[in-house]
């Protein structure tokens, strides 16, 4: 069982490295999506504070340090993306944008759930 927590921590931290990479490589993208769904403040500095935020949690989850701390960070971060750019972003004209947004939407409750497991069965001394 011990193999299989470690090969699942790994293929849960991967997409979040990933999806932080993407918030520096394709920047103007997550703007465009912030402009038309959100109503946070920061723009371009947002995006690239978020994509640290994402790669440091990552790294924190590959490396096995900090797993409980990390993970509830995590669903406070994915609960702020749902609340303030995937739920907007269903009430958009765009029918294509409004499907995306719900499928982001979907996709990260399934993060967030994902990281709040962890961080509740997570078991340091083991």
């Amino acid at each position: 069982m011990k193999n299989l927590s470690t090969i699942g921590r790994i293929l849960f931290a991967i997409p979040f490295g990933i999806i932080g990479l993407n918030h520096f490589l394709m920047r103007d993208v997550f703007l465009k999506i912030m402009e038309n769904t959100s109503f946070i403040p920061g723009g371009g500095f947002i995006i690239l504070f978020t994509g640290f935020v994402l790669i440091l949690a990552s790294i924190s989850i590959l490396l096995n340090k900090f797993i409980q701390l990390t993970c509830f960070i995590l669903a406070g971060l994915l609960l702020v993306f749902i609340a303030t750019i995937h739920i907007p972003g269903l009430f958009v004209e765009d029918s294509h944008q409004a499907a995306m947004a719900l499928f982001m939407l979907l996709k990260d409750m399934g993060l967030m759930g994902g990281a709040l497991m962890i961080a509740a069965y997570y078991n340091p001394k083991k």
